[in-house]
C-alpha cells in the first residue's frame, strides 16, 4: 500500500518475530533537527477509525514528521480491514491478542511489547486515542520513559470507576500522564479541569470521528462499498432498517441478554423492518447473541463491518441502537437518532442537545423508546434536525497544528 513504511530494504512487519538486532536497524535512522518521530498506537477498530485521520494529516506533512502507525493487536482482523479503508496499514505489529484474554493478561504482554519497543524506537511523542487497555498501558510505558503522551479524545468522563468499565479507569490514568490534551468538547474541556489538568495542556480541537466520517461519506460516493446480500436486498426494497451495535465488556452477561430480549420483541413488533447487527468477534457477545436472536428471521446478524460499508448502513438505517461511544458521535452528522443501550455516557453532550437518548439496557424502556420515535413523527424529527455537538471535520489538523506549533516553540526557546 502507499502508505506502507519502508526503511532502507526493510518493510516493518511482526515486531514479535524480529530479534533485538533487527528492530534497532529498523529505526536506526534519525530524523532531521526540524523533523520529529511520532509513533501513533492503535488497538481496536473504533481507535483505527479515529486515529486514521490523524495519520494522514502527519504524512501530509513529511516536511516536519516521520510518523509511524503502531497496531497493538487487541482487535487484529477487524484493525486491519478499517485501516484498508483509509489506505492505510499499520508500519508494525505488536500482536499481543491471545484467545480468551482476560485484562491482567493483556496489560502484562502489552506493558513488555509496547515498553521495548519504545525504548528501541524513541520517538519525540506518542498519541494515544480513546480509552482502551492499549491506550492506558501506551501511556503509562510511555510516562515511564520520559516520551511526552498526546491524548487524542481526552476528557470524557462519567465519574463512575465501574461504567464503562474498565475504559473510565483507562482515560483517567490516561489523563494523569498525558502533556497535550486534545479534548473533543467544551464538556470534555471542563472535566479536565475537575481533574486539575493545567488549562494551557488542554486543546478543544472537536472529534476526529467526524473527519473520519466526512472522507469516508465522501469515498462512499466514489465508490460504494457492497453490504451483505439480503441487507443490499433490504435496501433496494426501501425496508425501515434498525441498526444495532453492542458489545461493551460491561453489558456482558444480563445487560446483553437484556438487550437480546427487547430486539427480539422488536423484530416481533415491527415484522415488516429488519433489524441489522454486526456482531463483535468477542466470544462473550458473539455466543449469546447468535444463541439468542439467530432463529428470527427479521434480525440479521452479519459479521463486524469495515468503517466505510458501516457508514454507508448507518445512512441507510432509520435509527441506531448502541452501547457504542462512536456512534453516539457519528450519527448526528447524519441526522439519526441513537437510543443508547448503557446506563450511564461519557458524551452527555448529546443527551443534552436531543440528537441522543439515554435507554440503559431495561427491554421494556428500550422497546418503549423505539416505538415512540417510530410512531411519533414530531418526537423523531427533534432528534434529527439539531446539529453535531462533537465536531465539524477540522479536528486533526487542529491536533497536528497544535503539535507542530509545540515542537517549533520548544526549538525557539
Amino acid at each position: 500500500m502507499q502508505n506502507k513504511k519502508v526503511l532502507g530494504q526493510e518493510t516493518i512487519q511482526d515486531w514479535g518475530l524480529l530479534d533485538c538486532g533487527e528492530r534497532h536497524r529498523l529505526f536506526e535512522r534519525v530524523p532531521s533537527a526540524q523533523k520529529k518521530k511520532i509513533v501513533l498506537f492503535v488497538g481496536t477498530r473504533p481507535e483505527a477509525i479515529k486515529v486514521a485521520p490523524v495519520v494522514r494529516a502527519f504524512k501530509s506533512r513529511p516536511e516536519y514528521f516521520e510518523a509511524y502507525l503502531c497496531s497493538t493487536g487487541q482487535h487484529k482482523e477487524m484493525l486491519a480491514a478499517t485501516l484498508k479503508d483509509y489506505d492505510l496499514e499499520p508500519d508494525l505489529n505488536l500482536n499481543i491478542m491471545t484467545k480468551n484474554q482476560g485484562l491482567a493478561d493483556m496489560s502484562a504482554s502489552l506493558f513488555t511489547s509496547v515498553s521495548d519497543f519504545l525504548k528501541q524506537v524513541r520517538p519525540d511523542a506518542i498519541f494515544v486515542q480513546g480509552d482502551t487497555t492499549s491506550v492506558q498501558v501506551a501511556a503509562l510505558c510511555a510516562f515511564y520513559l520520559n516520551i511526552p503522551v498526546a491524548h487524542i479524545e481526552a476528557g470524557l468522563r462519567t465519574w463512575n470507576i465501574q461504567n464503562p468499565f474498565p475504559e473510565e479507569l483507562n482515560r483517567r490514568i490516561t489523563g494523569m500522564v498525558s502533556r497535550w490534551h486534545f479534548a473533543p468538547t467544551e464538556q470534555s474541556r471542563k472535566n479536565l479541569l475537575e481533574d486539575k489538568v493545567n488549562d494551557k495542556q488542554i486543546i478543544v480541537t472537536g472529534n476526529t470521528v467526524i473527519d473520519a466520517l466526512l472522507w469516508v461519506r465522501e469515498a462512499n460516493r466514489q465508490n460504494v462499498p457492497p453490504l451483505p446480500g439480503r441487507v443490499e436486498e433490504a435496501i433496494a426494497k426501501q425496508k425501515m432498517i434498525i441498526l444495532v451495535t453492542s458489545h461493551r465488556r460491561d453489558s456482558f452477561g444480563p445487560g446483553l441478554d437484556n438487550i437480546c430480549s427487547a430486539l427480539a420483541e422488536l423484530a416481533q413488533r415491527l415484522p415488516d423492518a429488519c433489524l441489522v447487527y454486526p456482531v463483535h468477534m468477542n466470544p462473550n457477545v458473539r455466543g449469546p447473541v447468535l444463541d439468542k436472536l439467530g432463529s428470527i428471521d427479521n434480525i440479521y446478524l452479519e459479521e463486524p463491518l469495515s468503517h466505510r460499508p458501516f457508514v454507508r448502513l448507518m445512512e441507510a438505517c432509520k435509527l441506531v441502537l448502541s452501547d457504542s461511544g462512536g456512534i453516539q458521535e457519528e450519527a448526528p452528522s447524519l441526522n439519526k437518532p441513537v437510543l443508547i443501550m448503557r446506563e450511564t455516557t461519557e458524551r452527555p453532550e448529546g443527551i443534552e442537545s436531543g440528537v441522543n437518548l439515554l435507554v440503559g439496557t431495561d427491554p421494556q424502556k428500550i422497546v418503549s423508546e423505539t416505538m415512540r420515535l417510530l410512531n411519533d413523527p414530531a418526537a423523531f424529527a427533534e432528534m434529527t434536525q439539531k446539529p453535531n455537538p462533537f465536531g465539524d471535520g477540522q479536528a486533526s489538523e487542529r491536533i497536528v497544528d497544535h503539535i507542530q506549533e509545540s515542537f517549533i516553540s520548544v526549538q525557539s526557546a
